[in-house]
Parts: structure tokens; sequence; C-alpha cells
């Protein structure tokens, strides 16, 4: 059974496939993503979407979203299209100089959430396609650059703690912190387990008077979240194989792996 759209947002599963230059994702949404890179987005292609404040494209006959409404598109129900798909470009003129081949590729990415030859077109100037089902829940997306992926996560984690309100002040009212990103170097350090495919869980933080404990478990590759979330709940009963912690004093990040 399909979990609640909320109950995404405290789990973050990672699989990167480097071959293929894409990371399977599950707990992270379009709209973290949007903030992890604000101000850099170029122009959206819109593959699969409801957006209702779109342009359209006469040469594509595809709606696509401007820069400076990308924010809209991001506080809108992006979870609730159904699909939800993009490829960015720099200007509008390069979509018109897209050929009926390239179209098709775009188009069966946006239907099917795989690509049928490389997913980075030098006309568009893309570094990214974004494809997923039920955003949040089943995401894959190209990375033009894995340190734009690394970029995100570590922007993604002290986010979700940041919004997670662990502490609460003298009255007992609940305090908004903010914590710094996690350093790249820890994330890099992680990636044979980020390659396996991994879990991040926020619900399982072990909060203590100086220090933070996130746990991560390797669980494998998925395609279907349903089965990750089945494993993710039978193996975090179990020891976690690293942790993620910040040290409240220093307020720095270190990794220990278990």
């Amino acid at each position: 059974m399909k979990k609640h759209h909320q109950d995404i947002r405290d789990l973050i599963y990672i699989h990167l496939n480097q071959t293929d230059q894409y990371v399977m994702s599950y707990g992270i949404e379009f709209s973290e993503f949007v903030s992890a890179f604000s101000g850099s987005l170029n122009h959206l292609l819109l593959l699969a979407h409801r957006f209702d404040d779109a342009d359209f494209n006469m040469h594509t006959q595809l709606d696509y979203c401007p820069e400076e409404r990308i924010n809209k598109l991001a506080a809108d129900d992006v979870y609730g299209y159904g699909n939800f798909c993009w490829i960015d470009f720099i200007e509008e003129e390069v979509l018109n100089e897209l050929t009926g081949q390239e179209i098709a590729e775009l188009l069966y990415m946006g239907h099917l959430l795989h690509h049928l030859k490389s997913p980075f077109y030098h006309k568009l100037g893309n570094r990214f396609v974004y494809l997923a089902h039920d955003d949040g829940w089943f995401n894959k997306t190209y990375y033009k650059s894995f340190k734009d992926f690394f970029h995100l996560l570590s922007e993604v984690i002290s986010g979700k703690l940041g919004g997670l309100n662990l502490e609460k002040s003298i009255l007992g009212f609940r305090k908004k912190r903010t914590y710094p990103q996690v350093n790249k170097e820890i994330l890099l350090s992680l990636m044979p387990f980020i390659k396996e495919g991994m879990c991040i869980s926020l619900r399982d933080i072990n909060h203590q008077r100086g220090r933070i404990e996130i746990p991560i478990w390797v669980i494998g590759d998925f395609a279907n979240m349903d089965d990750m979330v089945d494993e993710y709940e039978q193996i975090s009963l179990k020891p976690c194989h690293a942790k993620i912690i910040f040290d409240k004093k220093t307020k720095e990040w270190k990794l220990n792996v278990i």
C-alpha cells in the first residue's frame, strides 16, 4: 500500500547509477530541488505536467516553464501531477532547433521515464533531466555533473533536519533551527553506499544533548519504492551501517562508518 505523501519527508533513499549518470531517489521533492539550486536553474521544458501557468512552444508542441516562474511551479501540488518530467534549457530559441528525432527522444523520456540516447543535449545545454512519478515518491534525475547531486543532498539533509524542530525553548515552544550543509567530503565518502542504494533516516534520529546522529542503512537497488520502504522497515530494526553526526558545540558534521 502506497504511503501518504507526508511520509516521504523524513526518509531519503538514493541509488546512484554512474554509467548512465542518474540517481534514483525517494524523499527529495521538487520544491527542495528548486531551493537547492535557487537562482541557477534555467527554463524547464515540461515533458509531463499539469502546471496551468506554462508557456507553449510551437515547434516542439510542448509547454515550458520560464525561469522566472519556477518558484510558482515549485509551490504547486507537483506530487498530485502523477508523472512530472522536465529537461532544462538555456533559451527558447534553442527549442526551435530541435530535430524530430530529438523531440521523439524527449517524448520517450517523459513517457517511459528512461533515456533512449544520451539525455544531455548540446543544443539545450541542459544540466538535468528530472523524471518523477508522484514527485518525491519515485524520482529519477540525470545529472551532467554529480557535483550538483552532492550539493542537493547536502542542502536537503540540513533542510529536513531544520524542519524537524527537535529542540524546545525554555518556555516549551519548539525552536526552528537552521543547520549548516553537510560537508561534501562526508557525502563523497559515502559514494560506495550510494552506488549500492542507501537510506538516510531522519525518522530514526538519535537526538542527544551535545549531538544529533542520523543513521544510514545500505539496502540495495530498488525501482519500486513500495518494496524499498518494506525493505527499510525490516533493515531499520538492525544496527545501521553508518551515521552522519552533527556536533552541536562545534557546529560541525562528521561521519561514523560502523
